[in-house]
């Protein structure tokens, strides 16, 4: 029979809430079961069938018992993209096991494992990939296979899967992004970091190319550095990321996170501007520190480093003028420190830091390790905060 329109709210409500007895009541051996339920506003259509993320198991196993059509779809969505979606691996389950299509394409261009976008759903993802989804399946209008949309969303569980059943590494979206440059490309809170490392962790160690170009020739690196995902990028650089390639835009891996710098905090950007010196990215040029200071004053460790990556600077009365009164007020004794340069020179221990760092450019941190150290003594050559300057 050809699907007709639900208008009951009686037997809405019983689908909605997972009402079984109700459910029951309404759809008997001899009750069209395909029906279209059609909400009104900014809400969803639904089908009869399509309780995957709303209702109960039972309810689905009644109407597909009573003959409700698996991979029907009015709404664009078939119940399995819905399951999905909701991490309904109970009901995932039951889908497949009555015959729902797993490469099923929605409206969008979704394939069911397209939607597996949260740790809730890795069940959903193993299930899909046993009854023959495709992991390297791309969207139809984004291009992304399941691999870009797990690294996205920083699902460890999915990319591990999706990288044990062959997913491929340097499939490349329309945007000409590989899951490595999705990953790093993701903006996220703080505490998400870990989980955008491991991610990015097992990507590299499976092969990903570290400096693949999105179609603006943005690697890696640059999309972590406009994240200031420190750990990320240390990851990239010690598996030997460019430092000083170039986007089209003419951006650096150092002009992205020193533009990111002040509303990033959370992230500890001067870690990532450390570790880019450390890796011999190309310092700023001397005069543009002062607008680099404007920009970044918020960060007094962001400064630090950089400061502390030349033997000498130019400090004038115009860098005072440059930081805001409360944000001195905030970190005394370092602006202090700062702004004192302009009458003394630095202190002959940095100087010899300079000097060093100077001679192995290129070569720091290969050769570091091999001069046994006392612990302190190397962190001081990797240019470790103090929160002053002499």
């Amino acid at each position: 029979m050809e699907p007709i329109e639900c208008r009951d709210v009686l037997v809405q409500n019983a689908l909605f809430t997972g009402d079984l007895e109700a459910v029951q009541k309404h759809f008997t051996e001899s009750a069209a079961v395909n029906l279209i339920i059609e909400s009104k506003g900014d809400e969803l259509r639904w089908t009869s069938r399509k309780l995957a993320g709303r209702a109960s198991l039972d309810c689905l196993r009644h109407l597909l018992l009573r003959g409700a059509a698996v991979d029907f779809a009015p709404g664009g969505k078939t119940a399995l993209h819905e399951a999905c979606a909701a991490a309904r691996t109970d009901c995932v389950r039951l889908l497949l096991s009555s015959g729902a299509d797993p490469k099923t394409v929605s409206e969008a261009g979704h394939q069911p494992l397209h939607l597996c976008k949260s740790p809730a759903s890795i069940q959903c993802a193993k299930l899909l990939l046993e009854h023959g989804a495709s992991v390297n399946s791309q969207t139809e209008e984004e291009e992304d296979t399941a691999l870009h949309v797990a690294a996205r969303h920083g699902l460890e569980e999915h990319v591990q899967l999706f990288l044990r059943h062959g997913a491929g590494l340097e499939a490349k979206n329309e945007e000409g992004q590989t899951p490595l440059n999705a990953a790093c490309a993701q903006a996220h809170p703080p505490q998400d970091t870990e989980r955008y490392y491991h991610v990015c962790q097992q990507l590299v160690q499976s092969g990903a190319d570290v400096d693949a170009a999105d179609r603006d020739q943005q690697r890696p690196l640059h999309l972590a550095c406009k994240n200031a995902s420190a750990r990320v990028v240390e990851l990239l650089l010690a598996h030997g990321a460019s430092v000083n390639i170039m986007s089209y835009s003419g951006n650096t891996a150092m002009h992205n996170i020193l533009q990111v710098a002040a509303y990033k905090l959370g992230h500890r950007p001067e870690l990532v501007v450390r570790a880019l010196l450390n890796h011999g990215s190309i310092r700023i040029w001397p005069g543009a520190l002062i607008k680099v200071l404007r920009y970044c004053c918020s960060s007094p460790r962001t400064i630090e480093v950089l400061i502390n990556s030349y033997d000498r600077v130019r400090v004038t009365d115009e860098w005072a003028e440059a930081v805001p009164a409360e944000i001195v007020q905030k970190h005394p004794d370092f602006y202090e420190s700062l702004f004192s340069l302009g009458q003394r020179p630095r202190s002959l221990q940095h100087l010899a830091r300079c000097a060093l760092r100077s001679y192995l450019e290129g070569r720091l941190l290969q050769v570091l390790p091999k001069l046994h150290l006392p612990s302190s003594l190397h962190q001081f050559l990797l240019l470790s905060f103090e929160d002053v300057l002499y």
